[in-house]
């Protein structure tokens, strides 16, 4: 006998199963086969922050008892009885409205944020002060993509001399940061175009120079035009960016990549 089984799932909650999924397969590539080990941030607070831009934990509203003030007003009883309809009707349409859009969501729900992790940029000086200025290694790269790189400028500026000191190169990928509205300082600027890169989304081929309004890093093609493909795409040359500005920091030498990226652009003038 031939069975069917057929499952019928809203595609947003199956995005969400398998990216629960992935995620949870990923940590365990990474512990087991890369020998990191997952630490939970803020300490002490039991969550692991997946995305620094949903810093926030789903915890169950208070009830708030609210004491009507309905009999000490002045309004004529037929209008309050009219009022109080109104208002349990408009209710019970949101409430209905509510467990229709998430059936599975029968409590109301607040956010709570995650102290020091509240946004992308909080979450990157917490993970700074607490993990990476205190690590041993002498070596440190930043992959930032997109508001990630926004997020590593603010850094820069939070913790500037820190950062010059430990951090040996940055490679952004389709970065948004932006140099003069975050009021990045002359001496920032001068440190990101000597050690940082930014592959940004472009149909040329990978590592072609690309001209900015900006004078911050140089910018080449990440060798695609779809912005989430960006660090994929330029992974081969990331690590080679990574690898030369290791070998030239021990040399005393600038990066080849953004050195490259200069004559390139002083050829095209």
């Amino acid at each position: 006998m031939n069975h069917l089984l057929i499952f019928l799932i809203p595609w947003k909650d199956l995005n969400m199963l398998l990216m629960k999924i992935i995620t949870k397969y990923v940590y365990e590539l990474l512990e087991k086969d890369c020998n990191l080990k997952k630490i939970s941030v803020p300490e002490g607070y039991g969550v692991i922050v997946l995305n620094p831009n949903e810093n926030y934990i789903e915890v169950e509203r208070p009830k708030i008892h609210v004491q009507s003030s309905s009999d000490s007003s002045d309004e004529p009883a037929e209008k309050r009885e009219r009022k109080d309809k109104v208002s349990k009707e408009t209710k019970k349409r949101r409430d209905f409205y509510e467990k229709y859009r998430n059936p599975q969501r029968e409590k109301e729900m607040m956010q709570l944020y995650i102290r020091e992790n509240g946004s992308p940029e909080e979450h990157a000086i917490y993970v700074w002060d607490h993990f990476i200025a205190q690590s041993a290694a002498e070596n440190v790269f930043f992959v930032a993509h997109s508001y990630g790189g926004l997020a590593f400028v603010e850094l820069m500026i939070q913790r500037e001399a820190d950062v010059k000191s430990k951090v040996t190169a940055v490679a952004l990928t389709d970065s948004v940061h932006n140099v003069w509205h975050q009021e990045a300082g002359k001496t920032i600027r001068e440190w990101m175009r000597e050690n940082c890169c930014n592959w940004v989304s472009s149909s040329e081929p990978l590592d072609t120079s690309v001209e900015s309004m900006l004078p911050d890093c140089p910018r080449v093609s990440a060798g695609t035009d779809r912005h989430e493909l960006t660090s994929w795409k330029s992974f081969p040359s990331i690590f080679k960016f990574f690898t030369e500005a290791s070998e030239a920091k021990t040399s005393s030498l600038k990066p080849a990549l953004t050195r490259r990226s200069h004559r390139i652009k002083h050829e095209e003038l």
